[in-house]
């Protein structure tokens, strides 16, 4: 259910400022924007899957609150990446 290396690779490489800047803000949220669209669809194939749909309430969760983080630290930054990982229309 984790993403693969490659993938998670991209997302860092796309995000961040170096191959190796996974702690920043920016690539948490897109990493964890991937997770939650792999569970989306997960949860709509097995629909008495509490556990992955726990984890998903949890990830949206954890999502929500680097987004507020970033939202107060970093506002253009914030609007930037909702819409370039498309979140909010």
């Amino acid at each position: 259910m984790a993403l693969s290396k490659e993938k998670t690779s991209a997302l860092v490489s796309a995000f961040g400022a170096n191959a190796n800047d996974t702690g920043n803000v920016r690539v948490q949220v897109a990493v964890i924007t991937e997770r939650i669209k792999q569970l989306t669809e997960h949860c709509k194939m097995y629909k008495k899957d509490t556990s992955a749909a726990r984890s998903l309430l949890k990830l949206v969760g954890q999502r929500r609150s680097l987004l507020k983080y970033m939202q107060r630290t970093d506002l253009e930054g914030y609007r930037a990446l909702i819409k370039e990982l498309g979140l909010r229309k």
